[in-house]
């Protein structure tokens, strides 16, 4: 039954520690066998946030950190994408995982961090003491994106500022056309175009369609909003 045959997928992804540590005593290939998914044991641990799972299949012989599902998603790319996983991803790091390993979209984990706006996990994996080195920024992704179109997408200054100060590329135009700029006025991400803009965020920039970031404005509260705080800058739009 296929039910058995991925009871151990099943049980990690539910927390059942006692449950995968006797199935692996048995037969300790299970930690290396593909579910239908195309995943491991270890993808639906972490997919979860089921740290003891997780200690359990770390230790297994050939343990490989890296391991990739039929995305290209690493066991670190999910847990970067999970909430309060940092004791899965220090686990994670201290079995060598690989930081800037991109999955079949060429998105490195920076790219969900940025997303999600985990902005203690970036500031971790930026720090010039993460060994053997630091995450880099500067990965675009198929749409053409960096880590920083997400941060503006998503209208996070704080993350915003981190990336730029890691000299992420600042006008870099994805596949639309479009640049951090465009992405945070086309969300209606004042605060955040401001902050591209004070980094010196270029104006004049089209997108595919011809448009200037400030066309995309939802609204004319937005665009005055930019206007207004990019004058007391002294930036000309």
């Amino acid at each position: 039954m296929a039910e058995d045959k991925f009871a151990i997928h099943a049980a990690a992804r539910d927390g059942k520690a006692s449950i995968v540590e006797s199935l692996l005593n048995a037969n300790p290939k299970l930690a290396q066998r593909k579910d239908d998914d195309g995943r491991l044991p270890i993808h639906w641990a972490c997919s979860y946030n089921r740290k003891e799972v997780v200690e359990l299949l770390v230790n297994q012989k050939g343990f490989d950190p890296d391991v990739e599902d039929d995305m290209g998603w690493t066991p670190f790319m999910i847990s970067a994408s999970v909430k309060d996983s940092d004791a899965i991803i220090d686990l994670l790091l201290s079995r060598g995982a690989d930081i800037n390993q991109t999955n079949h979209q060429s998105q490195t984990a920076l790219h969900f961090i940025a997303s999600k706006n985990n902005i203690d996990l970036a500031r971790k994996l930026l720090s010039p003491d993460m060994k053997p080195k630091p995450a880099s920024v500067r990965v675009k992704d198929k749409r053409g994106q960096y880590p920083l179109h997400r941060a503006a997408a998503i209208g996070s200054v704080p993350m915003i500022n981190l990336l730029l100060q890691h000299k992420s590329p600042i006008n870099a135009s994805d596949n639309a056309g479009y640049t951090p700029l465009h992405h945070a006025v086309a969300e209606g991400h004042g605060h955040a175009a401001v902050a591209l803009l004070k980094a010196g965020a270029e104006t004049d920039k089209k997108d595919m369609d011809g448009y200037l970031a400030l066309d995309l404005a939802p609204d004319k509260d937005v665009r005055r909003f930019i206007e207004k705080e990019a004058e007391k800058e002294g930036i000309e739009l």
